[in-house]
This record gives C-alpha cells, sequence and structure tokens, in this order.
C-alpha cells in the first residue's frame, strides 16, 4: 500500500476547524491567508499521498478563497507546481490582471513562487491535487511558467491522460506496494511534463467570455462574504472588483438578475435557514435580520414576508413546531426547497 495519510476535520470542534485545515494546506502546499463563508464550522477532507518527490491529494472542502501574497512567497517558496483536477463545483483563480475560470475535469495550474488569488464556488469542492518540483518538470522554467493560469482539460489529450492515471491512483491506493511510490512519482512527473509541452506547442486561446465568467464568479463570492454589511452598494461592489458600476449592472442583466435581488435573495435566503434553525430558536429576530444586513427590523419584515408568505415570527413558528405523526412538510420546508440557498448562485 502507498504511504498516505488522512485529515478530516470532522474529528475536530467547530471553532477550531477552519484554522487547521489553513495549516494543513500550508503544509501541503505553501503558506497562505485563507477565508471562507463557512470558516464558523468548516468541512474538509483530505488525503495526502507520498510518492516520492510528487505529492498527490485529493480532497473535498468547503468554499475557499486562498490568498498568497508576495510576502508570503518571500518568506517561504517550496519552489512546487501546483495542479488540481477539479471533479466536483467550481473555481476561479487571478494573477494580478490574468483571470482563468474552471469547471469539473479542468485543470489548474499554479506555482508556489507567484502571488495569487483562488476563489471556489459556493458549493463543496472536490479536486485532486498535484505537488510537483519545478525542477522535475522537464520544461525549461522559463517556458513552464507560461502554463501557470491556464486552463488545461482533462477529457482530451495529454490532460485526460494525466486525469485518468490520478483518479485511478487515488480511487485505490492497497493495489500498490510501498517499493511502487518512487516509480509512479516518475509516471506523475513524466505525465505532467507532456501536459506542460503540449500546452506550450497549443498555445490556447481562452473564449472571450471567460473574463466575465470568472468576475461573476468572484462577485458574487464577496456579496455572499459580506451580506451582513447593511451598506453593501453596488459601488462597494463595482470598486472592490474595480470595475465601474455599470459594467457590474450589465454583468447581473446577463443572467437575468440585478444587483440588488440577488443581494436581497440570498440574504432573505439565510435569514430562513437562521430562523428554522432549532438550534437559534432563542436568538432575537431582530439580531438575524441584522446579522444578515437588515438593521432595521421593519424593512426586514416587509421584505420578508414578500418571499415567503409570512412574518419571520410566523414562519420560525411553523419550522419549529413539533411535526405532525405523518411526518408531513412544513411550508418552510417547501419554503427551502424552492428558495435559493445563501451560498447557492443564480
Amino acid at each position: 500500500m502507498l504511504p498516505e495519510t488522512v485529515f478530516t476535520t470532522r474529528d475536530l470542534p467547530a471553532s477550531d476547524r477552519f484554522e487547521a485545515w489553513t495549516e494543513q494546506l500550508g503544509r501541503t502546499h505553501a503558506p497562505m491567508h485563507l477565508s471562507s463563508e463557512r470558516a464558523a464550522d468548516y468541512r474538509g477532507h483530505q488525503r495526502v499521498i507520498g510518492l516520492g518527490e510528487v505529492t498527490v491529494w485529493p480532497a473535498t472542502f468547503d468554499h475557499l478563497v486562498f490568498h498568497r501574497t508576495p510576502r508570503l512567497v518571500r518568506q517561504s517558496d517550496p519552489e512546487v507546481f501546483h495542479l488540481s483536477l477539479l471533479r466536483h463545483g467550481d473555481a476561479a483563480a487571478s494573477w494580478g490582471r490574468q483571470q482563468v475560470g474552471y469547471g469539473v475535469s479542468d485543470f489548474h495550474v499554479n506555482c508556489s513562487s507567484r502571488s495569487y488569488e483562488i476563489s471556489t464556488g459556493s458549493q463543496p469542492v472536490t479536486i485532486i491535487g498535484v505537488e510537483i518540483p519545478r525542477t522535475a518538470v522537464g520544461v525549461p522554467v522559463r517556458r513552464a511558467d507560461d502554463v501557470v493560469g491556464r486552463r488545461i482539460s482533462g477529457r482530451t489529450g495529454m490532460g485526460a491522460l494525466l486525469a485518468g492515471l490520478l483518479v485511478q491512483l487515488t480511487s485505490d491506493t492497497s493495489s500498490y506496494r510501498a517499493a511502487d511510490a518512487e516509480r509512479l512519482g516518475t509516471v506523475v512527473g513524466d505525465l505532467v511534463t507532456a501536459v506542460f509541452a503540449h500546452a506550450l506547442e497549443a498555445e490556447p486561446r481562452l473564449p472571450p467570455d471567460t473574463h466575465a465568467r470568472t468576475l461573476m464568479l468572484r462577485i458574487k463570492s464577496f456579496v455572499r462574504q459580506h451580506l451582513g454589511d447593511a451598506h453593501l452598494t453596488p459601488v462597494k461592489i463595482a470598486e472592490a472588483h474595480h470595475i465601474s458600476r455599470s459594467y457590474l449592472y450589465r454583468l447581473f442583466q446577463e443572467e437575468g438578475l440585478t444587483v440588488a435581488s440577488y443581494v436581497r435573495g440570498q440574504r432573505l435566503a439565510g435569514a430562513l435557514k437562521d430562523l428554522t434553525d432549532p438550534a437559534a430558536r432563542t436568538v432575537p429576530i431582530h439580531v438575524i435580520a441584522a446579522r444578515w444586513g437588515f438593521p432595521r427590523p421593519g424593512d426586514f419584515t416587509r421584505a420578508f414576508r414578500s418571499v415567503h408568505g409570512g412574518t419571520p415570527s410566523e414562519v420560525r413558528e411553523r419550522a419549529l413546531c413539533r411535526p405532525d405523526v405523518d411526518g408531513a412538510h412544513t411550508a418552510v420546508d417547501a419554503a427551502r426547497r424552492t428558495t435559493p440557498g445563501p451560498h447557492e448562485d443564480h
């Protein structure tokens, strides 16, 4: 069996989970500043498989924003390339003005020697990560650096070969012997080299709408992380992403939304979740309202009733009362099934 360690946050108290996950990823790749809208009770699971100088790590984790700053690069640089095969969910990454979005079966390529910001989508993501020394990639370093930031398909060509190996390797490590680790590391390194070389020769061009999709993913992530800010305005959102307010409006219009409706919908969905949570039954309604960006109780009640057909107190009472003997769903159960959650993109 290959050498393997497992790390899961569920073994820790909720208050310690995010800090422990941050430390774990820092050890696996490189030190980073991490943030998440789920930090209060973070869920993450990672396996780390050692293949000599190459490390493969399948993982599933909640929403996360990775930020490696120039200062962190100067302080600690293991000089590795990182590849992530996205198995479930979506993500976006930026290196200064360069921005790329990723979907299922795409490879994300990164380097510990460069600063970056990566944001996953609102739902948990599953990846297979690879850490490989820059010196182990058989492409001149300056040329290899040009692959960083590219979106490489894991469905076709060399990318499909590497993806297939990683999926097979991580699905069952018991079929290998410990002595196979170094050899498998060499095979992974050879395929990474082939993927880099192919990408450099092909010079693929991203579709023209990739930038807009990536930007929207980052904007929605920003909004979800600042829903409690009663002063979250289109101006503030636009300034945070260095775009004009009119361009922000246009991005949302292309998805059939307005900025205000998206923010309002996310806030109301978050408030509904808290109001119908038995663990929060003693939290005053005005506190929940303020938590989700409604400082005036009257405004919250009117907005909530317009969407859910009842006042916050009425909906809470129906949700938290004892279910009938047939186990029928309450009106709030139905609302939960039809109302996008606070972490769902519209």
